[in-house]
């Protein structure tokens, strides 16, 4: 399927001309982020004539326009909506579950596909921000893990709410639809997203609409509703037609054209379907070839009795109503947000490195070196009673492990996660010049369990294209990162760990008078914590003796989730810092707690008291005597690209290392 994708073969002369005048990807791909749940087509449908206000809605939510007179008389139609999700219940705590809407025969992993992932409900009054639930990595070391994939039963929607009143303050009720937020995605002459081959179908029928009249008969062209419910919406065309000489259905998933659902009484001749040619079908990064949806768009017009299309009908990009917020907590989103943009995969810190220089104060940019390891080490106050304050610069993803001829290439894990969270998601791999796009690609075969055996990436070339552009065995690769705001105070990205922490350093740092230090303190950004704490593990034995105490400023990864076992690791999301005072690594001394919990009520900041799982960097120190008393903060969804916290937290937490770096 792979070959097909890339190959042009059977291309017609006005493919060349219409990929010179157009990008063709990015028209497609404005139409695969059209929002049509089945049933809730209203969206789609003010989207759609906003760009082409010639089309005009019937009574069932069809889209329909009509081209020339006499017969023959065509029909050509396809499905405007996919499968989607409805709001289903609100619970009391303010999460949202769901349940599918439309009788869609969809994959096994169709609901995998949006856990632990970015989402959008669609409401009246616009679309709202949330992520899919997913439990956390570390609450889940040395425990049953999951077998069976990802159902509807295990779906549970955070967008940023505490109760089920701030539900109803976002607009948001039972029966609105809920789907991936996916990005307009395209590589190398592809574009992916989900149900890509129907909403290529769609973009066809738009295309051979949108020139002259045939030149023969009459066609109807039809985007119609409510295909998740056997048709009905093409249905309704059919029944106020009355008869039509053919039916073209475009791209219809699979469906044969002899088992196309018509009204009785019907009055129709010949019916037939034109498959999108399509890579991993059913998977969120379901892939066509710019190449392919051309040809396949020129048997669209063929099929309507027109003249191929010279261009695809271009949707307006969806309104962004997630603009930042003039409150207390921007700043902090602002920073934190710009952190959270910004890709090192543990070992490839270095554009992290660059942006936490470019975010010190003039004091601490002066006083920063870099060691050997890589660490961002600023030293300042007076030689007794040495602390280090770290926060670590790296985040999970991947790195390349091989290559295969067609440009696959394996990949072997940087930090512990779960795989299924990145199977047939969009990918990165990063280059010195700027990053090139692809996809995870997505099982083909093999047992029905949640776990894939590997991960694998394509970005749409051969290994000789790649070989060619610098990429080699042991690059870094990632996922995506759409970092926002959701709720009053919430806030969503991938690798918010440990981004938070360094925000939360950067912050005491512009807070701090370094002339007011009482010790030697080490403020230390260090490197290849995800994957063994390399960096801490460095400069604590190039400090071997005087540093006193270590405050790792890293997560608590927190069970407040419903997903979680609140048996251990409950600090809820709002209520503070935590006091990280037991996990697999460490433990901190009782009278330390007590210590830090008197610092915070002096300085009026609430802490929390907990323990969790994980490592942290202070836990390399205590074998040379120093003390570790790591501070974080509660998040939600570990290691995953739907992690949570709530920045009042963050905000708090960089108080709190301002006041411990200034404590006596």
């Amino acid at each position: 399927m792979r070959r097909s994708l890339v190959a042009a073969a059977g291309a017609l002369a006005f493919v060349a001309g219409a990929a010179r005048a157009q990008n063709v990807g990015e028209a497609v791909a404005s139409w695969i982020a059209l929002d049509a749940p089945t049933g809730r087509e209203e969206g789609a449908i003010q989207t759609v004539r906003q760009a082409m206000p010639e089309w005009r809605a019937d009574s069932s939510g069809n889209l329909l326009i009509r081209r020339g007179t006499g017969r023959p008389r065509r029909l050509i139609a396809c499905g405007m909506d996919v499968p989607a999700f409805a709001v289903s219940e609100i619970t009391d705590d303010g999460y949202l579950r769901v349940h599918g809407d439309g009788d869609w025969r969809t994959n096994a992993f169709w609901a995998q596909g949006v856990e632990g992932q970015r989402i959008r409900v669609i409401t009246r009054g616009g679309w709202v921000p949330g992520v899919a639930a997913v439990r956390s990595t570390h609450l889940w070391r040395r425990r049953a893990q999951e077998a069976a994939p990802t159902t509807l039963e295990d779906l549970w929607v955070d967008v940023g709410a505490r109760s089920r009143a701030e539900v109803a303050a976002m607009g948001i009720a039972v029966l609105d639809g809920v789907v991936r937020d996916w990005p307009l995605w395209n590589f190398a002459g592809n574009t992916s997203g989900p149900w890509a081959a129907a909403r290529a179908g769609c973009a066809a029928v738009a295309a051979a609409a949108s020139g002259p009249a045939p030149a023969k008969g009459e066609t109807i062209f039809a985007l119609t509703a409510q295909s998740g419910f056997d048709w009905a919406g093409l249905g309704a065309v059919v029944n106020a037609l009355g008869n039509v000489d053919s039916i073209t259905i475009a791209s219809p998933r699979g469906m044969r054209s002899d088992t196309v659902p018509l009204p009785n009484g019907a009055h129709v001749g010949a019916v037939s379907t034109l498959a999108m040619p399509a890579a991993w079908r059913g998977w969120p990064a379901e892939t066509i070839s710019d190449s392919a949806f051309l040809s396949y768009a020129a048997q669209v017009a063929a099929a309507a009795g027109v003249r191929t299309p010279k261009s695809i009908p271009m949707l307006a990009s969806r309104p962004v109503n997630d603009a930042l917020r003039a409150d207390s907590l921007a700043t902090t989103a602002m920073l934190l947000g710009t952190l959270t943009r910004t890709y090192a995969v543990s070992g490839f810190e270095a554009p992290m490195r660059a942006a936490i220089m470019g975010q010190l104060p003039k004091w601490a940019r002066d006083a920063a070196r870099t060691d050997t390891a890589g660490n961002i080490v600023i030293a300042a106050g007076p030689e007794r009673d040495t602390v280090v304050i770290t926060a670590h610069l790296d985040e999970i993803g991947f790195a390349i492990a091989s290559i295969a001829h067609d440009g696959t290439v394996t990949l072997a894990q940087r930090g512990g996660f779960f795989r299924s969270l990145w199977e047939g998601q969009p990918a990165l791999l990063h280059l010195d010049g700027g990053p090139i796009p692809g996809v995870f690609v997505p099982r083909s075969e093999g047992p029905l369990v949640k776990q894939p055996a590997e991960v694998r990436a394509w970005f749409g070339v051969d290994s000789a294209t790649l070989v060619s552009r610098g990429v080699r065995v042991g690059m870094p690769v990632t996922g995506v990162k759409s970092p926002s705001r959701l709720g009053e105070s919430r806030f969503t990205a991938r690798s918010i760990d440990d981004r938070a922490g360094c925000t939360a350093l950067l912050m005491a740092l512009r807070a701090i008078d370094p002339a007011k230090l009482t010790r030697k303190t080490f403020f230390l950004f260090t490197v290849r914590e995800e994957t063994g704490l390399d960096g801490a593990r460095a400069f604590a034995a190039d400090h071997p003796k005087g540093i006193r105490r270590v405050y790792a400023i890293d997560t608590f990864v927190s069970s407040d989730s419903p997903l979680e076992s609140h048996r251990f690791a409950y600090a809820p999301l709002g209520a503070g810092p935590v006091a990280r005072a037991l996990d697999n690594s460490s433990a901190t001394p009782p009278e330390e707690v007590a210590r830090l919990a008197r610092l915070a009520a002096a300085s009026g900041i609430p802490l929390q008291v907990g323990t969790t799982n994980g490592g942290n960097d202070g836990s390399e120190f205590p074998r040379y005597g120093a003390i570790d008393i790591p501070i974080g903060w509660p998040l939600r969804y570990s290691h995953s690209p739907a992690e949570v916290i709530d920045l009042a937290d963050v905000l708090a937490l960089g108080r709190l290392v301002a006041a411990v770096a200034l404590s006596q």
